[in-house]
């Protein structure tokens, strides 16, 4: 007898080990997470709002009424990078029933993170960290070009710069993966 309740009891606790495990962060997703923080906290001021938005239009092809659908739901704007970004992986795009199934996953029940989300669509994360990374660099180059952007925007940025984002990412000896043409 005592020796099942010892069996018991090792597999309560090797489950509940195997289920802290399971539940941590990954790196891609802390990763993710910073990127997405970093991209909230540049939306708090009015300028940082209206560049981050420009950047989540142009860069998903969505409407400020679908990013708005966002906000209303409490998410952030680093949050709403990633939703759209998983959805851009998705079969059709970002469509409204990809994002809703997105968010489905994301909010549950259960809930899950974006590292269970990515593998649920069939997907890997990486490629959802680099454009939510590329898209924070980009959002910091514009908040730093200051209010003239637009028609000569590549002008007083990184002068050696001729094209948006060209090599940029691999300069300071990264992991290889930001070379992409997938986008």
């Amino acid at each position: 007898m005592k020796r099942i309740f010892g069996l018991i009891g090792a597999l309560v606790l090797v489950l509940a080990v195997a289920g802290a495990v399971w539940a941590a962060e990954t790196k891609e997703e802390k990763a993710l997470n910073k990127q997405a923080g970093e991209i909230s906290a540049t939306a708090k001021t009015s300028q940082g709002e209206k560049v981050v938005m420009g950047r989540l239009e142009k860069e998903f092809n969505v409407t400020d009424t679908q990013v708005q659908g966002l906000r209303d739901k409490k998410l952030g704007y680093g949050e709403i990078a990633v939703v759209l970004s998983l959805s851009s992986k998705m079969a059709g795009g970002v469509t409204d029933a990809n994002i809703q199934q997105v968010m489905t996953l994301r909010q549950g029940p259960p809930t899950m993170g974006w590292g269970e989300i990515a593998k649920k669509l069939g997907a890997k994360l990486g490629p959802t960290v680099s454009q939510v990374r590329t898209m924070n660099r980009e959002t910091s180059r514009e908040m730093k070009g200051g209010k003239e952007q637009g028609m000569g925007s590549h002008q007083g940025q990184q002068g050696n710069m001729g094209h948006e984002g060209m090599g940029r990412e691999g300069a300071g000896g990264g992991s290889g993966m930001s070379h992409g043409k997938g986008r």
